[in-house]
């Protein structure tokens, strides 16, 4: 079956809000450098952002809600955090 002549699939629209799910050591080290690194972006409506600690305490699940203009500004974001050798996962 071909997708020939198809629309390519529905992507983001930028600028756009988007809910990133950050995931690392339950550390304040973690928190703290995650949310350093989000503050320096503009403002933007607030949002009910997240936290989860994992069953025994190791790992903490974020949900950081930021506004972004374009893919390369959210793919230099998650290049950011993730060299910060802190955040494990991203979403």
């Amino acid at each position: 079956m071909s997708n020939e002549g198809l629309p390519p699939p529905a992507g983001l629209e930028f600028p756009c809000d988007y809910a990133m799910k950050l995931m690392g050591r339950n550390t304040p080290e973690f928190r703290a450098t995650v949310d350093a690194i989000i503050a320096r972006l503009p403002p933007h409506e607030p949002a009910v952002d997240g936290e989860r600690v994992s069953r025994d305490s190791t790992f903490l699940s974020l949900t950081r809600h930021v506004h972004v203009a374009s893919r390369a500004e959210l793919d230099a974001l998650y290049r950011e955090l993730h060299a910060t050798g802190l955040v494990l996962y991203a979403l």
